[in-house]
């Protein structure tokens, strides 16, 4: 046993000698290994062949250039379009400086597109046709990018482009139209002199800088009561007591486009004017504390085809009255009147209270012969009294038609429905009213009553302890406190050459 024993043991130790030896020999090779892997290391150092790297350095100059060229391609197709978009745009400034800001690529966002679609086909709550908008040639284009989208594809380059621009020019047009309205006032009336903001252009691209688009498109909407009021009575196609629903229709549209100008009172207190209303009211708060009839300037006729006698649209303030007033008579009216009353009647000067003066002094009127004299040489007053065409009073405000507010001794004329008689300025039916409203109860609207009464009368200035805001307006079509729809004769032809212009560029819808 033991023998067996010893021979067990000396065969584990001869097992264990040889399992180390196995170990000590795998020790020894591991030099030789990284004497292998540095044998490889020079190999990896040839990849680095100048030649290979001239191939890779060639390659991804290559694959640069293919990005410029691509670049430079899209360019080229963007430019190429954008050319076009301008040559078609009212705003080509405005639109060229926007994608030369964006490097002429795209930039407008594809989910915003639906919900300006949305706003453009609302354009008829304005009285504006949509396919100035373009939403006849966006309309299919949005289609086409709603087909490709549903088959997880996308447009063409060139039919993207398109579609943006046609976007972009949309947007100008839709913020120019909601912020400002669409017509320069001024280009097509010469008697025009609202103060009114001309196009911001900085307002107006704010549309492709907002956060939201729809919210700034919300924002911009019109908003006002009598804006509103219009647009109900379009939508709800009413007519009016003075006219049929197709003549109604068209006047609301025009004068949406007037509400849209930014020329509206924003003071507390002021006098309004509506010409072809023949109307005063005293406003307060956006409340009429004060009304009553006037008489406008006459409209333009074959013998006036310029429309001298038209009122002037304005905003001014009156800051004086003048009490028994000396009329200073306008030298076409001298002209065109006076000097021939005085021609066929040598007795008008003196049986109207009219004084002449020469080189600023008052001479004697009896040995000229109107006839013939050159009447631009001299001038012509009227005296205070009661044949003064001004009345007893009249209200004065600067402006630059010689115009203002004033009585007359014709009280007659109130009478009339059609009241667009005068030479422009404007008359008014209660002159002693209208100095309360704007004076007050006191001293000083004493005194001018006072003065008004008397036998004598000498003109004297009177001046307004606070200037009130005075606008004389052009106005065919409001919604009234009862919620009718008023319309009113276009005296002057003013709504015929708007909707002519409007109508011209396709902007009116029918």
């Amino acid at each position: 046993m033991l023998k067996g024993v010893g021979f067990g043991l000396r065969a584990g130790s001869i097992f264990v000698l040889m399992f180390v030896a196995v170990l000590s020999s795998c020790a020894i090779k591991r030099p030789k290994e990284s004497v292998v892997q540095q044998s490889y290391a020079p190999q990896s150092i040839g990849m680095a062949d100048p030649q290979v790297i001239d191939a890779l350095q060639r390659k991804k100059k290559e694959q640069r250039n293919e990005k410029v060229k691509g670049r430079n391609d899209s360019i080229t197709v963007f430019k190429k379009f954008l050319s076009v978009a301008l040559s078609r745009s009212e705003y080509p400034r405005w639109l060229d400086s926007l994608y030369k800001l964006h490097d002429y690529r795209p930039f407008l966002q594809d989910q915003t597109f639906g919900g300006l679609v949305d706003h453009l086909r609302k354009t008829t709550l304005h009285g504006l046709d949509t396919n100035y908008f373009y939403l006849n040639e966006i309309g299919p284009r949005i289609l086409e990018l709603s087909q490709a989208q549903a088959k997880s594809e996308t447009l063409k380059y060139p039919e993207k482009v398109q579609l943006e621009l046609l976007m972009a020019a949309a947007l100008l047009k839709y913020s120019r139209a909601m912020q400002y309205g669409l017509i320069a006032p001024d280009s097509l009336d010469k008697n025009y002199f609202l103060k009114t903001q001309a196009p911001d252009s900085s307002k107006i691209m704010r549309v492709f800088n907002a956060p939201d688009l729809l919210f700034f498109l919300d924002s911009i909407q019109p908003s006002s009561e009598a804006y509103r009021s219009l647009q109900k009575a379009l939508q709800a196609d009413a007519g009016a007591i003075n006219r049929n629903k197709e003549d109604a229709a068209q006047t609301i549209k025009l004068n949406l486009e007037r509400l849209r100008w930014q020329n509206k009172p924003d003071a507390q207190k002021y006098v309004l004017v509506n010409i072809p209303d023949y109307t005063l009211d005293v406003m307060e708060k956006g409340v009429s504390t004060l009304q009553m009839k006037v008489c406008v300037g006459e409209g333009r006729k074959e013998s006036d085809p310029e429309g001298s006698r038209e009122t002037p649209q304005l905003n001014s303030m009156i800051y004086s009255v003048q009490v028994n007033p000396i009329w200073n008579i306008p030298a076409s009216i001298a002209r065109k009147e006076i000097s021939r009353y005085a021609a066929r009647n040598p007795n008008y000067l003196s049986n109207n209270d009219i004084d002449v003066y020469q080189d600023g002094k008052r001479i004697s009127s009896k040995n000229i012969d109107w006839s013939i004299v050159d009447v631009s040489q001299y001038t012509f007053k009227q005296r205070p009294g009661e044949q003064n065409s001004l009345g007893k009073i009249k209200f004065i405000f600067n402006n630059n038609s010689s115009v203002y507010l004033h009585d007359t001794p014709v009280r007659s004329a109130f009478k009339k429905k059609v009241r667009a008689i005068s030479h422009g300025c404007v008359r008014v039916e209660k002159p002693m009213d209208l100095a309360l409203a704007l004076f007050g109860p006191g001293k000083t609207f004493d005194q001018i009553k006072t003065a008004m009464e008397r036998s004598y009368p000498r003109a004297k200035y009177i001046g307004l302890p606070v200037k009130i805001p005075v606008y004389l307006t052009y106005t065919t079509a409001w919604v009234d406190d009862k919620g009718l729809l008023q319309i009113r004769n276009d005296i002057y032809g003013l709504d015929n050459l708007l909707y002519n212009e409007m109508k011209s560029r396709q902007m009116i819808t029918e």
